[in-house]
C-alpha cells in the first residue's frame, strides 16, 4: 500500500476502507465484532479534554459526532498535561510505517528530546509503508514482533490476525471503564475510536489519527468561477441542482467541464451505503447489500446521463483519476469530491499557483428526498499494539507514555511529540510551529503512530480563511451525521466472498461512463447473488442476529 493510501486515511483522499480480525471469540465476541452489552463494558469512560481552548469549538452532532475544533494559530504559552515524567527509564521497541524518508537515528535530536520527556527510551524503527504489507508478515511468521507495533487495517487482512490478535496484551483490565482515568489524554479520546480497537470481545489497540465525524468526504466546487458564471452554489441541494449547474457550467470550448468521477461519493445524496460493510436494512427489516437498492440503480443512471450529456470530463471518464486534482486546480473540471483533508492550505497553496483567484469551498449536504443524513466511516482505521509477552510493569508505562502522546494540540507535549526541541528542531513562526532545516531531516511521523489525540483543524502554510470556511463547512455537516449499520464493528469476510467485489466494480464503471447499458448491471447483480452475494448476506444476518448492528 503507498503513502496515497495513508493519506486517504488521514483525511487526504476519496473513501475511507477497513478490514479486520475474524475468529473464535469468548466474552461477548464473536466473527471478528463483539455484542453491545460487552461493549460498554470494554470501552474506556470518555472524558473530553478542557485544557486546551479551541479558536473554533467543536459543534456536537447527533449519535455522539461531532467536528473537529479548530485552531487559528498554536496556542501562546502552552499548558503542560501530564505531571512528572511518564516513564520510568523502560527501553522499548517501535516499529511503525512511514510514507516518506526514514530519517537516520544517529544524533537525532527530535528522537532524543522524545525519549528525554517520556523518561523512557523507545527505539522507533520506521519501515517503509509503501512495503510495509511485506514487512508485517515476515515479523508475525518469525515471532520477532516489537514490544510496540502499530498496524493499519488495511495491512490486517493477509496476517491471519484472528489468532495474531493474541499475540498482543489485552488491555481492557487497563484501560475499560473508569481505568482509563489514570490516563486523562486517553480518556480524552472519544468512544467511537475505541470501538474500533475492539477484537473478539476484548479492547486490544490504541487508536491513531481518529476523528470526532469521518465522513469519508466531500463535494467540493470552484466558488471563483462559479461566481464568475452567476452560479449559486447554495442552490444545488438535490441531484437536480447538480444538473442544473452542470449545464450552466459546461463549456468543451472553453475547456471546462462540470463534474470529475464522484460516483463513489454519490451515496451521500441518494442515501446507499458506501464502504466499509455496504449493508443497509430495508423497509421489511431485511438486511440489503447497495448494489441491491434501487437507490444505487439511480445513481447509476444519473451520473450516466451526465456523462451522456457531456458534463463529465473526458479524462475522468477515461480512468485518469490521478490528474483529477490538477484539473480541479486549472479550472478544468468545476465539481469534484474527495477526502475532507483535500481542503487544506496546501491545496490552497497548489490551486492558487495555477489561478491566482482559486477558491475551494464545499457544497452544502444534498439528498435526492431533500432530507441530508451523511453515513460516517469509521473514526480510528490504524492502532497500535503491545506485545502480549511485556509486564503488567512495562504494559503500564507504555501505557504513561502513550497518555504523554495523546497530548492535546495546544499543549507543551504536543509539541514536543511533534517538533521536537525548539531551536533545534523547530521555531515559533507568525504563532506557529515550523520546523528548522536540520528539523526537517530528523523530524518524521513515528513516534504519532503509536498514539494521537483528536486531530483539530489547523493553519498550514498561513491559509487561515480555509481553516474558518472547513470548519464552518464541517460544523453544519456534523448535524446530519448517521451510524451506518455495523457502523465500528471489525468485521472480517470470510475469503470465500473476496472474488465477488471486483466485477461490480468494473461494471458499475462501465454502465455509469455510458459504455454498457443499465440493464448491464442488473443482469451483473443476478450473477453477484448466485455466486455468493445471498451467502455473504446471511453471514452478515448471523452476525446481527447475534451482535447487533452497531448502531
Amino acid at each position: 500500500m503507498d503513502r496515497r493510501r495513508f493519506l486517504q486515511l488521514t483525511g487526504l483522499g476519496v473513501v475511507v476502507a477497513t478490514s479486520a480480525a475474524c475468529g473464535d471469540a469468548k466474552d461477548g465476541g464473536g466473527p471478528g465484532t463483539t455484542d453491545q452489552s460487552q461493549l460498554q463494558k470494554l470501552l474506556p469512560a470518555y472524558a473530553p479534554s478542557a485544557a486546551v481552548q479551541p479558536d473554533i469549538p467543536s459543534v456536537q452532532g447527533p449519535n455522539g459526532f461531532f467536528s473537529a475544533p479548530a485552531f487559528l494559530a498554536y496556542p501562546p504559552n502552552p499548558v503542560t498535561t501530564v505531571t512528572g515524567t511518564p516513564g520510568k527509564g523502560g527501553t522499548y521497541t517501535a516499529k511503525t510505517p512511514l510514507w516518506g524518508a526514514i530519517p537516520s537515528s544517529t544524533g537525532n535530536s527530535y528522537y532524543d528530546s522524545v525519549n528525554a520527556a517520556l523518561g523512557a527510551t523507545v527505539t522507533m524503527q520506521p519501515a517503509d509503508g509503501v512495503n510495509y504489507d511485506k514487512v508485517l508478515p515476515t515479523l508475525f511468521a518469525g515471532d520477532k514482533l516489537p514490544d510496540w507495533l502499530m498496524i493499519p487495517s488495511w495491512n490486517m487482512t493477509n496476517l491471519g490476525f484472528s489468532g495474531a490478535v493474541t499475540k498482543f496484551a489485552d488491555l481492557g483490565p487497563y484501560l475499560s471503564g473508569d481505568a482509563v482515568k489514570a490516563y486523562p489524554n486517553l480518556a480524552a479520546i472519544p468512544s467511537s475510536a475505541w470501538q474500533c480497537c475492539i477484537w473478539n470481545g476484548k479492547l486490544y489497540g490504541l487508536p491513531t489519527y481518529f476523528s470526532g465525524a469521518n465522513p469519508g468526504g466531500a463535494f467540493y466546487y470552484r466558488k471563483d468561477v462559479f461566481d464568475q458564471l452567476g452560479v449559486n452554489a447554495d442552490a444545488i441541494r438535490t441531484p437536480a441542482d447538480l444538473e442544473a449547474a452542470a449545464r450552466q457550467l459546461t463549456d468543451p470550448k472553453a475547456g471546462r467541464w462540470a463534474f470529475g468521477d464522484f460516483f463513489d461519493y454519490l451515496g451521500q445524496v441518494f442515501h446507499f451505503p458506501g464502504e466499509p460493510n455496504k449493508w443497509s436494512i430495508d423497509a421489511a427489516g431485511k438486511l440489503i447489500h447497495r448494489y441491491e437498492m434501487p437507490q444505487y440503480l439511480d445513481a447509476l443512471s444519473w451520473f450516466q446521463k451526465q456523462a451522456k450529456a457531456g458534463y463529465v470530463h473526458p479524462d475522468a471518464l477515461a480512468g485518469k483519476s490521478d490528474q483529477g486534482k490538477q484539473r480541479f486546480w486549472s479550472g478544468k473540471e468545476l465539481i469534484t469530491a474527495d477526502g475532507t483533508g483535500a481542503w487544506k492550505g496546501d491545496d490552497a497553496q497548489s490551486g492558487k499557483a495555477a489561478n491566482p483567484s482559486y477558491n475551494r469551498q464545499a457544497l452544502k449536504p444534498m439528498s435526492v428526498d431533500g432530507q441530508p443524513r451523511i453515513e460516517m466511516t469509521p473514526s480510528a482505521n490504524m492502532y497500535s499494539f503491545l506485545n502480549a509477552k511485556l509486564s503488567a510493569g512495562q504494559i503500564k508505562e507504555c501505557l504513561a507514555i502513550a497518555n504523554y502522546l495523546a497530548a492535546p494540540f495546544g499543549s507543551a507535549e504536543y509539541l514536543t511529540v511533534n517538533f521536537g526541541k525548539e531551536g533545534v528542531d523547530y521555531t515559533m513562526k507568525d504563532g506557529n510551529p515550523q520546523l528548522t532545516e536540520r528539523g526537517s531531516k530528523e523530524v518524521a511521523t513515528t513516534y504519532q503512530f503509536l498514539v494521537t489525540p483528536l486531530t483539530p483543524t489547523t493553519v498550514i502554510l498561513g491559509q487561515t480563511q480555509v481553516v474558518k470556511d472547513y470548519a464552518a463547512w464541517e460544523g453544519e455537516m456534523v448535524k446530519y451525521a448517521v451510524k451506518p449499520v455495523f457502523y465500528g464493528m471489525n468485521i472480517s469476510e470470510p475469503a470465500q466472498f473476496a472474488k465477488l467485489n471486483q466485477p461490480m466494480v468494473d461494471v458499475s464503471k462501465d454502465v455509469r461512463y455510458g459504455r454498457k447499458p443499465v440493464s448491464a448491471f442488473q443482469d451483473a447483480l443476478k450473477t453477484w447473488k448466485a455466486q455468493g452475494g445471498d451467502q455473504l448476506r446471511a453471514f452478515y444476518e448471523d452476525i446481527r442476529t447475534k451482535y447487533g448492528t452497531g448502531q
